[in-house]
């Protein structure tokens, strides 16, 4: 009898702990990151950011050629405009007034690269190539004239 109960007593538990066991997200650097996951359902989504910013000597460079507003865009879409005489002696954080932060979903890849380019109010693209958007990150691009 006490062979019989203890065997009850074990697989009610072991049935007990495996029904518990809750699913969702378990990557910290996912925008769904669930605290209370404890297994893995590859549910995860990521996000990432990137501050676009210039310096003075950019700023005068882009003045003498006749540049007054940038038009930036993230794989063809407008994502902001500013005036040429804005800039910075480093990286602005992440969504700082007046800065031009983008935020891309990077579906359930924790990288992705997406293209920009930055077009002056004369018609003329000044930048453009390959933006690397890293989940759950910030980073400053530098704009060098």
């Amino acid at each position: 009898m006490k062979k019989i109960l203890f065997l009850l007593t074990i697989l009610t538990v072991t049935a007990l702990t495996f029904s518990c066991a809750k699913e969702g997200c378990t990557d910290p650097d996912a925008d769904n990151y669930s605290s209370e996951a404890t297994k893995d359902d590859a549910s995860c989504t990521f996000s990432g950011r990137v501050v676009f910013w210039y310096n003075e000597a950019t700023s005068d460079s882009l003045y003498y050629f006749g540049s007054d507003v940038l038009n930036y865009f993230v794989d063809g879409q407008a994502v902001g405009i500013q005036n040429t005489d804005i800039y910075w002696t480093g990286a602005p954080e992440c969504g700082q007034t007046g800065s031009i932060t983008v935020t891309k979903d990077l579906g359930s890849d924790k990288t992705k690269s997406f293209t920009y380019s930055i077009v002056d109010d004369l018609g003329d693209e000044i930048w453009g190539g390959n933006l690397e958007f890293n989940a759950n990150t910030c980073w400053g691009h530098e704009l060098v004239w």
